[in-house]
């Protein structure tokens, strides 16, 4: 198989990940099975994938709407009835700050014959920002990136940004009692807990502030004084917890997960099969450090390859980059060049891990690809691939050959993908 060959593959195999979580096909289904209410129906939303689903709700929906869905910035879409804003992510702005306040107002006075629907995808955390009382946006957004910056994962994160927040963490569905709630989550997250998802705004919640403190802890990070002293007044039960398991509060929501990340693997597990390759699928919750995982798939590889099988090597998940040099980060581009270096130009090896919602990192670039000639062509350009690395340049260094894949939004999220192509060269392409 020859270099234009594998990378138009593995770009399609990456498309059918993507299209399968595209809203208009996974959510369109659910919401003909929903029965509109007596009263109002009130949308709100958060989330890469915010604009995509109101619009699939404005196409699909009988009967009047309004409502406000918050999206990152350049995600968004023109919509007849359901406004929709743009801000910024991962660290959150005052348009997001805004956004949730609105959202908080528009779901209040409402009455049991009213309906809440509520699109939740991965970025609502950053997106959907209303500091509990006596926290600033500040100190909101100087705790995200000490958060991002030690590389915690998504759970953790959110965990703590449950505790610190007016809307998060069950708390949305709270203040929209006693309308009935209709929840459609697009899962980006390793387990798909809906908690976790866009912390959790409209389910029930089982962590708490001494888990949140926890996080701090074991991370090493002294949060504003402003934080801990709303976390510390929370651990001492001066301020109300997050509604948990059972509360029967939220006995009126309904939530539904319209699409995870093992689905978008499948569909691309099935394009592989049609392809002529034996798909192998690892899993759709692999973390950790990007460069380990490498490692342990150029194991995997080199097995394979001895094998004289071809195979399409697939896996979702989240993996974190610890950016300790100048570069840019980015945890699929890592994954790539630090895969690329282990393999050392091994023939028969076609890989690409990318970002389904496009963006990797804080990057517009959705990933990168990568062959048997990675590592040569770079030599000639004269990158050193082990330097970019070693300074979390992945960025850079596919950006110089002209490897990297640019989406733009793709205004939905089931986390990365990444595939390898395994061809035997002794086999015919």
């Amino acid at each position: 198989m020859d270099r234009n060959a594998a990378f138009s593959l593995l770009r399609a195999l990456f498309d059918a990940a993507v299209g399968a979580a595209s809203p208009g096909q996974c959510l369109a289904p659910h919401l003909a099975q929903l029965a509109p209410p007596k009263g109002r129906t009130v949308v709100v939303g958060a989330g890469k994938a915010a604009a995509a689903m109101a619009r699939t709700v404005e196409q699909t929906w009988q009967g009047p709407l309004s409502g406000l869905v918050v999206t990152r910035e350049r995600h968004g879409l023109p919509l007849d009835r359901i406004e929709c804003i743009e801000a910024r992510h991962p660290v959150p702005d005052e348009r997001g700050r805004a956004a949730a306040g609105r959202i908080l107002e528009m779901v209040q006075g409402l009455t049991a014959d009213d309906l809440v629907i509520c699109l939740i995808s991965g970025g609502g955390s950053a997106l959907l920002t209303w500091p509990a009382d006596g926290i600033s946006m500040q100190d909101k957004q100087a705790l995200t990136r000490d958060l991002l910056r030690k590389s915690v994962p998504i759970g953790e994160i959110n965990t703590v940004r449950k505790h610190i927040s007016a809307i998060k963490g069950g708390r949305l569905a709270l203040a929209a009692r006693p309308a009935r709630i209709a929840s459609y989550l697009i899962s980006d997250v390793p387990g798909d807990d809906p908690s976790v998802i866009a912390s959790g705004p409209t389910v029930p919640d089982a962590s708490t502030f001494a888990d949140a403190l926890a996080v701090l802890r074991k991370h090493d990070i002294t949060p504003p004084d402003s934080i801990r002293h709303h976390l510390e007044a929370g651990l001492a039960g001066r301020i109300a917890e997050t509604p948990k398991p059972g509360d029967p509060r939220l006995a009126d929501v309904t939530t539904v997960m319209t699409v995870t990340p093992m689905r978008a693997l499948e569909a691309a597990a099935a394009l592989a099969r049609e392809r002529g390759f034996a798909p192998e699928i690892l899993g759709d919750r692999l973390e950790g450090l990007s460069r380990d995982l490498a490692a342990a798939h150029a194991a995997l590889i080199r097995r394979r390859l001895g094998e004289g099988r071809r195979v399409a090597i697939i896996s979702g998940g989240e993996t974190t980059v610890e950016v300790k040099g100048k570069g840019r980060g980015g945890r699929n581009v890592e994954y790539l060049l630090a895969l690329a270096l282990d393999l050392d130009g091994l023939p028969g090896a076609w890989s690409l891990a990318a970002d389904t919602d496009g963006v990797d990192g804080i990057e517009e670039i959705a990933g990168a690809l990568i062959g048997p000639d990675t590592l040569p062509r770079a030599r000639t350009a004269s990158i050193d691939a082990a330097a970019r690395l070693a300074d979390n340049d992945g960025h850079g260094f596919f950006e110089a050959l002209g490897d990297s894949i640019v989406t733009g939004p793709t205004r939905t999220n089931v986390n990365d993908f990444r595939v390898t192509l395994i061809v035997p060269p002794d086999r015919p392409s």
